[in-house]
This record gives C-alpha cells, structure tokens and sequence, in this order.
C-alpha cells in the first residue's frame, strides 16, 4: 500500500471502524443504563411542591468565585435575590486584590443587600477557581464566628447563573440524606442561528438526560457540574480535615469533578436531581463563538481527562473505573470523531482506488458504524428536542460536526498545554472564559398551564383539574372552581400562581407598612391597577397585588415613580385589608 492520501485513507478505515464500533456499544451500554435509571425514577417518592415549601430551611452560603466579572455580577445578584423562592441563605462573592472593578461592584452590593458578602483573597489573581473557592470558604468561616452563626450547606455559582426558583428547595430537602448533591444545569435557549452555543445545548441534553442518571444508578461517583451543586458542611470538612485544609483542590483546574470522585472515594451519598414535572435547573450562557469554546473545553479536557488521570489513577469501584473510562475516552474519541467525518466526506468524492477497494472489503462492519452513528444523532435530536423544540433539535445533524471540531481542537490544545506545563514544572492556571448574563426575556421560562403545575406539583390531581374544567362556569377562572369545589386552598393557589408567575408571594401585614410609603401612589391608581406600595427596598417599590398583573401595569406604575417596581402576590383579603387600613 502506497503512502498516498488515498493509500493513508485506506489504511486509518479499518481502525476507525472499530474504534467507532466500541465506542457506539458502550454509549448503547448507558443507553440502557439511563432507561432503568428512569425506571427506577418513577417509583421513587418525591415530595410534591406544596410539601416542600414547608419544609425547615437549612441555611445555605452561595460560593460565587471571580475575576473579571464585573460585567455580569450586580445582575446576577440582583436578579437571582428576586427570583429565589427561599428566605434562609447568604452570598459570598470571591474576588482578587488586583481585580478592582469586581471588588467595587461587590461592595456595593454589600451595601445594599444584607446577605451579600465579598470574600477578598489574600493575593493576587488569577489562580485556580478552586483556590478562590478555598479563600471564600475562609472567609465564610469568619463570618460564622463574628456573627455567631453557622451554614449547614454551601452552594457553588458562577458570575452568570440564572438560579432556578426552587433549587435551594430542592437542595435543602436533599440535604438531610446526602452529602453532595446536584441541580441539572443547561444553556439558556438561544436562536438556531447560534451555532457554537447550540453544540452545548446538544451536549448538554444528553449528559443531563442519560449520562448523569446512569451514573447514578449504577453506583458510580457523580461529578460536580461546577454550578448548581450543594455540599453538606460535614462532608466539606471531611476533604478538609483529610487533604491539609483544601476543600476545593487548588492545583486542578476542573475542581468540580475532583470533588465528585473525591467524596465518592471517601464514600460520601450523592445525588442528581430530576424533579419529575418541572425542569429544576441552573441555566446559564456557554460561550457563543468558535474560539471562546475551545478554549473553555480545553480547561475540561486537561482537568478531567490528564488532571484526574495523573492523580487518581483507575480507582475506585468497577463503576466509577468504568465511569473514569468513558470521561477520557474523548482523547481519542473527539480526534477519531472528526477523522470519521473528513474520511466521509473524502468517500463522497473519490470512486475507486485503494480507498474504494477498502470500502468493498469493509462493508458490513462501516453499515454497523453507519447505523451506530445515526442511531446517536437520532437520540441527541430527541433530548435536545425535548427541552428546546424541534427547531433546535432538527439542527443537530450539521452541529455534530462542528461539536466535533472544537472537541478536537480543544484535545489537542489540551494535550500541549498539559505536556509543556509538565515538561517546565509550571502550575496549570485558571482558563477562564468571558461571561455573559442574559437578558430579562431571555430569564422568562415558557409560561406553563395552571392546571399543568397544579398536577405536576401535587396540588391536585388530573381527574380534579379535569372536572373543574368541564363544570366551571362561563369566565370562573380554573383556581377559583378548584377552590369551590373543596379541592384546593387559597394559599396553595397561590404558591401555585407565584410559580407561575414567577412572582414572590409574601405576607403582608399593615402595622410593618408605612403610611407614606402606601399612598406613595395616589388612590386612583392603587384602585385601578390592583396594587398596593407597601416598601422600598433597594431603590425598587415593592407592590403587593392580589392577581397576576398585565404587562402595562408596571409602566403605568413607573408614570407617578421615578424607582424600580417589584410585584408581590398577597392573598385577596389581605389586601383588602391592606387597603382598608392604609388608605
């Protein structure tokens, strides 16, 4: 065989055929997996939403690690502080001495909100996250001794997370049976044209679909996505008490995973969490260009496929080496993944030869590979089509390819990075990535039937819902039948409503409300718009209301203050109080 293109493309088909084959049975492997995880999912209890808001609220501290983030930080703060549906729980927001604009605007919002807290390093930066982490921990701990408190859960964010409303909730009831456990993160949805940022809503998709739950139930070491992610104090401690006070490991630059394997190899319980009936999850931007993405993979790939490799070894369980196998498999898999593609579209062009000869003798074996690959295309549209519509799933086909490039890309940049670092004994440092925080639209989830959330939420069930729709009268709302009809309490409606809208729902009482600040607006308005002043907090007029407001009330509103307005959904006849004992 000649060392021509074609003599080279002929030799490379038959290990590729095989490599794609092996790999194609093991991903079928946790296919399988991931079917009886979701098996199992359905017979396990979960508490319904009305249960778990009424469960004892652990105190929780939100670990935010810095640099450069002054962009995206006061609206990160801001915006997750209004939406989370939790009271008991503070930020620490980690900065650098030398990262200035960062520390200005975690001062600031030190200042306005009594639960942000800026954790300065003791040193310059950048270093690793995971060394941020540390620092940030320290401080947390001198918090607790000034103030005479003490966290029973820290929780892991980035600068740009979008905090899903009941993830607290969701930790908080974990907490009490497992030492780790983990929101499901994905991107924020994005237009199809976005091709970069569309590869890590496909990725994404089917890691958090299949790969995490299988991991789960068999037994192996669940890894920290880096965000979303809950640890009970003890076993934090643990990691400290055993590794020299490093809760976070400072030397790895995908300090998330290590400490999934971590705990696992000290035992610890941990937990993936699928909420059935509600997408419990943190969303975020991932990077939306081309070269932003290599370079954030290239982090992933030196961390959890060389990093880990070089520390830990093949340990563990036979699932969690199993587990180990399939995360460092990409270092040959993402190269071969795009070969796999360059010779496809070289046998597209060229008829005959010694690559056409291949091709013959190869057949049966490059028609299993063939049905292997359509086959996991096909399921990758269907994840993805399940949380982003069919749009975004029907463009998966061409973005395999492009995934496929940048993982290449971003192996080989890894590989070098990682080899040079070791040749000239250097520190790997942190590769950080330039954050974006979404706008207020891109924050509003698609608005889900009342009657969808009332059953999902085990407010009521579908044959309640069912005949309240079929016997309520001509322009009764749904809530108001269920109500009449015994099936459901005002107060539950409107937990219900407050998901829905995504509003707050608060208790008011008259004697905290000051009079100047209730007819703040004039009457005239309180009466035709439905809503009361009842606090400035932050420079916003907080208003409680007792129905969901139209869009146009808030910029009616906005005609007679020059603050930001804030909607809080009070019960009806408190507010009719309200009203009746304030104006």
């Amino acid at each position: 065989m000649t060392f021509s293109v074609d003599g080279i493309a002929a030799f490379l088909l038959l290990p590729l055929a095989v490599w794609i084959l092996i790999s194609g049975i093991d991903d079928l492997i946790i296919d399988g997996a991931g079917l009886l995880a979701w098996l199992r999912s359905r017979r396990q209890k979960q508490p319904g939403r009305r249960e778990l808001l009424r469960i004892a609220q652990r105190r929780i501290a939100i670990f935010v690690p810095c640099w450069q983030e002054s962009p995206v930080l006061e609206r990160m703060i801001s915006g997750n502080r209004e939406r989370v549906n939790y009271d008991n729980y503070d930020f620490f927001v980690g900065a650098y001495p030398n990262d200035v604009d960062t520390i200005r605007v975690a001062r600031d919002l030190e200042m306005r909100f009594n639960n942000v807290h800026l954790a300065l390093c003791p040193h310059p930066g950048p270093t690793s996250k995971a060394d941020c982490l540390n620092w940030i921990y320290q401080r947390m701990c001198l918090f607790e001794r000034s103030r005479l408190v003490a966290f029973d859960v820290i929780v892991t964010h980035d600068a740009e997370d979008v905090i899903h409303t009941d993830s607290l909730r969701w930790i908080n009831f974990y907490s009490g049976d497992y030492d780790m456990i983990q929101i499901p993160v994905l991107p924020l949805p994005t237009p199809v044209s976005d091709w970069t940022h569309g590869v890590y809503c496909d990725e994404f998709s089917e890691y958090q679909c299949r790969d995490m739950p299988a991991r789960q139930w068999m037994g192996a070491f669940v890894p920290s996505n880096g965000v979303g992610t809950g640890y009970v104090r003890a076993a934090l401690e643990s990691l400290a008490a055993d590794e020299g006070n490093r809760i976070f490991e400072p030397v790895c630059l995908t300090e998330d995973y290590e400490n999934g394997l971590r705990l696992r190899l000290r035992s610890a319980r941990q937990i993936f969490v699928t909420v059935r009936g509600d997408e419990v999850s943190t969303r975020e931007f991932f990077p939306r260009t081309f070269r932003s993405a290599v370079k954030q993979r290239t982090r992933w790939v030196t961390g959890i496929a060389l990093q880990t490799w070089e520390r830990h070894g093949w340990t563990g369980s036979w699932a969690d080496r199993y587990w180990l196998w399939r995360d460092r498999k990409g270092l040959v898999g993402n190269p071969a993944s795009l070969l796999a593609n360059v010779l496809f579209l070289y046998g597209l062009m060229v008829r005959g030869g010694a690559f056409g000869q291949r091709l013959g003798e190869l057949g049966p074996l490059l028609a299993c590979t063939a049905a292997v690959g359509l086959y996991r295309v096909g399921f990758r549209a269907y994840c993805v089509g399940r949380r982003y519509g069919w749009r975004i799933g029907a463009a998966v086909p061409p973005r395999v390819v492009l995934a496929n490039c940048i993982n290449t890309l971003a192996t080989v940049r890894a590989m070098a990075i990682y080899a040079r670092a070791r040749v000239l004994s250097q520190p790997l440092r942190w590769v950080k990535t330039a954050h974006q925080y979404p706008c207020i639209s891109a924050l509003q989830p698609p608005r889900r039937m009342l009657g969808d959330l009332l059953v999902a939420n085990g407010y009521a069930t579908a044959q309640q819902v069912s005949e309240a729709l079929e016997t309520r009268a001509e322009g009764q709302r749904l809530g108001e039948r269920l109500i009449e009809m015994g099936y459901l309490g005002q107060e539950d409606l409107y937990e219900v409503l407050s998901l829905q809208s995504q509003l707050p729902f608060s208790a008011v009482h008259p004697r905290e409300v000051s009079q100047r600040v209730a007819r703040s607006l004039p009457k005239r308005v309180i009466r035709e718009l439905q809503v009361l002043p009842f606090r400035v907090e932050d420079g916003k007029l907080l208003l409680a209301t007792p129905g969901i407001p139209p869009g146009s009330t808030a910029s009616a509103v906005k005609r007679f203050t020059r603050l930001d307005v804030r909607f809080h959904l009070v019960l009806p006849d408190q507010y009719q109080r309200l009203v009746r004992e304030l104006l």
